[in-house]
């Protein structure tokens, strides 16, 4: 039986080649496993799904699109469109595949105001791992993947984001057939730093509040084997711990899925505290002989104890 994926924020969509000669490196980062609250908000209003009598799918919207103006008002919030619909045609610009594009659509009249019959979303919130920080430049990386949109696993643009504090309150343990999940606390008022682009292999941003802990050198895809390593994760309060991991299998070819290392958890007490590998953990930096190769990823539903990561230098290649 083929086992299941799934992502911590939902399926990961198709992502660029990328090329990351091991020259282009940096030679060391900090490695992170601190969880963090993300928030974004996006660039317009992300159509991520219609009604079943839709205007707005009728006069040619797009699951993925982005409204950025009504008849030529820039709109950044839900509240802000449905201020703008009225009886009579609108005129929507939207961002399709990086061009405008205009379309005219009639909004349907409720008691509540008119209605495009579309689904929209202008920001998206969750908790993740910090992968790495460079202590020369206050850059960091996080997640290893993109934040998506929970129902339509839309890659989010993000127009701007912060970095919040976060500490692990609760764990839901994995169970075979359903991954387990850190429930974290915000702390939305200890801005840690600022989100500058959300991508499919990660959130990359400045941080304001340094990553306490010692630089590490940064190894190249070639340097990875398959054997032990560890990964530093904070599955408990606010504390980074390193755990035992074993990597089974290398994929370097696989850079458009950014699931580059089989991984299984083989570290007695993360296994008790959290079944393997649990939502919230993305991004959670693997080591082995003293570098930093990657950022856990994914988890196999159908083994919580199994998952996938990301070669560092995929993640590096993306935040350029």
């Amino acid at each position: 039986m083929k086992k299941r994926m799934a992502t911590w924020c939902t399926a990961v969509l198709a992502a660029l080649i990328l090329a990351s000669p091991a020259a282009a490196l940096p030679r060391t980062l900090i490695p992170g496993g601190c969880t963090i609250g993300i928030k974004l908000d996006t660039q317009g209003l992300v159509v991520t799904g219609f009604d079943s009598q839709s205007s707005a799918e009728a006069a040619g919207l797009r699951k993925g699109d982005v409204i950025i103006e009504v008849d030529g008002e820039a709109v950044h919030t839900v509240a802000a469109l449905q201020q703008c619909l009225e009886a009579e045609p609108v005129v929507l610009t939207v961002l399709r595949g990086g061009k405008e594009a205009e379309f005219c659509v009639t909004p349907t009249m409720t008691e509540s105001g008119g209605r495009l019959g579309a689904y929209v979303r202008d920001s998206v919130a969750g908790i993740g791992t910090v992968t790495y920080y460079d202590p020369n430049t206050g850059a960091f990386g996080a997640l290893g993947h993109g934040v998506n949109d929970t129902e339509s696993a839309i890659l989010m643009p993000v127009e701007v984001g912060v970095v919040v504090r976060s500490t692990v309150a609760q764990v839901e343990k994995g169970k075979t057939g359903k991954p387990g999940e850190l429930k974290g606390v915000f702390h939305v008022d200890d801005i840690l730093g600022e989100v500058d682009s959300n991508t499919s292999f990660g959130v990359f941003g400045r941080l304001t509040t340094p990553v306490a802990g010692t630089p590490v050198p940064v190894a190249s895809s070639e340097e990875a084997k398959v054997g032990k390593a560890t990964i530093l994760a904070n599955v408990q309060d606010g504390t980074v711990q390193e755990y035992e991991v074993r990597i089974e299998k290398l994929f370097p070819q696989a850079r458009e899925t950014g699931r580059n290392l089989l991984i299984q958890i083989t570290d007695p007490a993360l296994l008790a505290a959290t079944g393997g590998i649990v939502q919230g953990m993305s991004g959670s930096p693997i080591l082995q002989n003293g570098k930093l190769i990657g950022a856990v990823t994914h988890v196999l539903v159908d083994d919580p104890t199994r998952g996938y990561g990301i070669f560092i230098e995929n993640m590096l290649a993306a935040e350029e």
